[in-house]
């Protein structure tokens, strides 16, 4: 939440009532003691990196000397004040400076006079959870300026460094060179994850012809990661499609358009993986419904089955009951042996009753028998 309102240059800056902590990722700061969040401050001219200032204010001081020399400047999940004070050095838009302070911002590309706001979607996949996590930078771009601010561990731009470094004649064509090569870093950093979400397709392919039970769940995961995934590659079109509309009006150099153009390319083809994985989950969802039904009809059909079965022994049982109810009440009425029952003394009294008891047992048989009841 917004509770204290800065004013710089006429302007007024919202700012968090408390900064992020600091992180311990490959290219975090290595000491937070004075609460800074700067992971590198150089100063380039000609490709070459001809000052590493240790304060903020040190590097402003530099480019002021040397207008020739431009600056990048690497921080991680930097404070309000740190941030106030690079958009009052290099007058940055009120709205861009909001939010990067917020942060929480999806991919986009927004231009401010001669600076440039590139928000980034960052993606790594975890082997020990197979789940994929995501990232927010933010960079602005100016004539002698690059600022990138990491709100997450990824991505690692320490690399992106060392490799521009290593080439002066890529580096000397200024601060679109690290644009370019930090979004060929992030869209690389797509790669693994790609492979990682595929690998975990294929589990789960086997997981639904296997029968599994919890495997429904595991999609659904898989589809929200999935769909994340697009959130953060489909903008990242738009952004570098707008770069290349830039091309004649800012005069970017061959190269630089060239390396664009592969950023572009791997970026189309991970888009198109990511459709692909949306589709599959789909249709991986929609066989495992099926394959559900048909189970639950099987069992249906087993409990059918075996509860006609029951039936057919409860008539059985219920049949053979009824026949042998006759002669047991027959005998234990003649059983009770009361004295005035003339059948007791009779000489056919005896006869008599088994008779009747063989009677009705013949006649329940024959009418169960034609009932299909035994």
């Amino acid at each position: 939440m917004i509770t204290s309102l800065i004013t710089t240059r006429g302007r007024r800056w919202h700012a968090p009532s408390s900064a992020a902590p600091d992180g311990d990722g490959p290219d975090t700061p290595t000491s937070s003691a004075s609460g800074s969040s700067i992971v590198d401050l150089a100063v380039y001219r000609d490709g070459r990196r001809v000052s590493s200032p240790a304060t903020l204010d040190g590097l402003y001081e530099h480019l002021r000397r040397d207008p020739e020399a431009f600056a990048w400047i690497g921080l991680y999940r930097p404070s309000p004040d740190e941030v106030i004070s690079l958009a009052e050095e290099f007058d940055l838009h009120e709205l861009a400076v909001e939010d990067a302070i917020v942060a929480h911002q999806r991919p986009k590309l927004e231009r401010y006079d001669e600076t440039l706001f590139v928000v980034l979607s960052a993606a790594r996949y975890l082997d020990d959870v197979e789940e994929v996590e995501f990232g927010e930078l933010h960079v602005f771009v100016g004539p002698n300026f690059v600022i990138s601010m990491r709100h997450s561990e990824s991505p690692d731009l320490s690399g992106v460094r060392a490799g521009l470094e290593n080439d002066p004649d890529l580096l000397a064509l200024g601060p679109e060179a690290i644009l370019y090569a930090v979004l060929d870093r992030v869209v690389d950093g797509y790669l693994p994850v790609v492979a990682g979400l595929e690998n975990d397709i294929d589990e789960i392919e086997t997981e639904v012809f296997s029968g599994d039970p919890e495997v429904s769940r595991r999609i659904y995961d898989l589809s929200r990661e999935v769909i994340e995934f697009r959130r953060a590659t489909t903008p990242l079109t738009t952004i570098l499609l707008a770069l290349e509309a830039g091309f004649d009006k800012y005069d970017v150099g061959e190269e630089l358009q060239r390396s664009l153009r592969d950023v572009a390319d791997h970026n189309t083809q991970v888009s198109e993986r990511v459709e692909g994985f949306q589709q599959i989950l789909r249709d991986m969802l929609t066989v495992n419904a099926t394959l559900v039904a048909q189970k639950q009809n099987e069992e249906m059909r087993a409990l059918t089955v075996a509860s006609n079965s029951q039936n057919t022994e409860v008539k059985r049982i219920s049949a053979w009951a009824a026949i042998l109810f006759a002669p047991t009440l027959i005998g234990t009425i003649y059983g009770m042996n009361f004295s005035h029952m003339p059948e007791l003394d009779q000489p056919w009294g005896y006869p008599l009753a088994l008779g009747m008891m063989a009677a009705v047992c013949v006649s329940l048989y024959a009418v169960f028998k034609r009932r299909d009841g035994l």
